[in-house]
Order: C-alpha cells, then structure tokens, then sequence
C-alpha cells in the first residue's frame, strides 16, 4: 500500500504571523524556531511572528523562515507518532522547499538547513543587481509555447523557463527587458494573463550562476546523511537518495529549472502516491497538486488546528 508524499512550499508562501500558532501551542515547534534563531545570530522567529513584511520578504530572511515553519509542523508530527521514515513514501519541495524536505529526512541538521538557506538567499540576491533581472507568471499557455516564447524572447539576454508550476502556469526569468518582452509576446500569443512577479531577483535562471558557485562552496563543507526517505528533485522529477548526488542537483538547482508539473505527476503516477501532504505555511502546493494530479488528494498541513485534524483523522 502507497504511502503519501510529504511536500514543501517555496518563496512567496511567507506571511506575517507564520508559525506562531503553532509556537504558541507546542513546545516542540518553540524549539524549531529557537533553534533557528540561534543557528542565523537572529530572532527570525519574530521577524516571521510580527514582521515587518518587508523585512520577512527579504530573500535571506524568507526561505529560512519557510523552512523553519515546515519543520515546526514535522517535529509537531514526530512527538505525535509520525515520522517521516514510517509515514513518507517521498519528500519533495518548490525551490528552497527541497531544503526543507532534504531536512525533514534527515539529510542535513536543522541549524545546517537554516544556514544554508540565508547562504542561498543572500547569493541569489546579490547575483544580480536589483531592477536588473525579473521573473514573470505566463497563465493560459502550455509549457512548449512558453518555453519557444522565453527563446525568442532571448535576443542575446537571459530569459530561462524558471518554474513549470502547473499545466497553464509557467514562469520565465532573466534579464528585465527580456522578460518584458516575453510577457508582450506571451500576450499576442493568447495567454490569460502575463505579468511580472514581485520578487527581488530573477531566480532559477543563468544569471543565478554566481549563487550557484557560492552553494557549491556551502554546501561542500555540511555533513549530509542518505534521506530517510527518497527526495523528488527539483532539476530531475524523479528521486534520489545518495548525498553526493543530492548535493549535486542543489547546485544545479540554483540556475534550473523547477520542474513541479512533472514531480507531482512522477509521485502519484510511477511513485504511486496517492495522497500528498503540504507541511509549513500557505496552500500554493496544494492548490497545484488538484490542478496536475486531479485524483490525488492534496491537503495542507501549516497550523494547529491542521495538525490536530489530521492525527484526529489518523486516530493518534
């Protein structure tokens, strides 16, 4: 019998008041974010319990914050009986997620994770100079028109697929007038809505190059364990279990693309799952997952009221 995957979100899931609930109702959680404060030399948990918002949106400060919430939400489940080792067929997470899913299975500690993402989150920022580079959602087109869209778009800058999110749902990056001019021709050529991301940097494209050689770097130096359970990566849609080969596809990540659409159809077609479980903040995996794997059931896991429905549900 199947399994369900554990899934976990990327940037953009962060809100003011994220994993507060949580802290407030279980010591377990209170220990996560303590133990990221002091991993990062920061109170992050009270950047993410009372903001400001311009400050958690920062790139350094969110994707360690996301991470920091899954994580919350797993060691809530591990007091109550779940482990990911008996409960996950896979793991898998958008973008920085897959950090969050590589330490929910046990592959890098959580004060490691934490330091990698601000690592990650201060490389991608500062690889390209703000107002330089751009990312754009393309909504009504299919993955091949926008990909033939971004290469003409090109014309010499960088425009990159970024995210292939859900059918109908593509994000292009690279250089901003590139990416202006793929939201123009994805207009003419019939898409619903075309328009650019507020973001501070174009992620998942070449221009990240810098930040990839600078995770090369950070992650050489972080012991890694074999995950509990398989992680689905981002760059390949299939899994992987051997650290050297994780560590691998972390870098490439950097500059790749996310493949989400062909991951979830990887878990719940050849990976046979049938249920998948969205731990840390917001609904955005989830709302993907009804959208690629229609019969599958897609829930998220992010506050104490989640938590309890589902071991209610498990009767634990």
């Amino acid at each position: 019998m199947s399994k369900p995957a554990f899934t976990f979100p990327g940037q953009g899931s962060q809100a003011v008041g994220m994993g507060k609930d949580l802290a407030d109702a279980y010591p377990e959680a209170r220990a996560v974010f303590d133990e990221v404060d002091d991993a990062l030399g920061l109170k992050l948990s009270t950047i993410m319990f009372e903001g400001p918002d311009e400050t958690l949106r920062l790139t350094e400060n969110a994707q360690p914050a996301l991470m920091a919430a899954s994580m919350a939400v797993i060691r809530v489940l591990e007091a109550n009986g779940v482990t990911v080792a008996d409960t996950a067929s896979y793991v898998a997470g958008h973008s920085l997620g897959e950090y969050s899913a590589l330490c929910a299975a046990g592959t890098f500690s959580l004060a490691d994770t934490a330091r990698l993402l601000q690592i990650r989150g201060r490389a991608m920022q500062q690889a390209v100079p703000v107002g330089q580079g751009a990312m754009a959602a393309i909504l009504g087109l299919d993955f091949d028109a926008v990909k033939e869209i971004a290469q003409a778009a090109g014309q010499g800058a960088v425009c990159d697929v970024a995210n292939d999110n859900a059918p109908g749902q593509v994000v292009v990056s690279g250089d901003a007038a590139a990416v202006e001019r793929a939201i123009e021709l994805a207009r003419e050529k019939g898409a619903k809505r075309a328009l650019p991301l507020p973001v501070s940097a174009p992620f998942h494209c070449a221009l990240m190059a810098p930040a990839a050689e600078a995770m090369q770097i950070a992650l050489a130096e972080v012991d890694m364990k074999a995950p509990v359970a398989p992680v689905v990566s981002n760059v390949l849609a299939a899994p992987i279990s051997d650290p050297a080969e994780i560590r691998r596809r972390l870098v490439e990540q950097v500059t790749g693309m996310v493949r989400w659409t062909e991951s979830v159809i990887w878990l719940t077609g050849e990976g046979g799952v049938t249920a998948l479980y969205e731990l840390g903040t917001g609904k955005v995996l989830t709302g993907l997952a009804k959208r690629i794997a229609k019969d599958a059931n897609a829930q998220a896991i992010g506050t104490a009221d989640d938590i309890a429905a589902f071991l209610q549900a498990r009767g634990q």
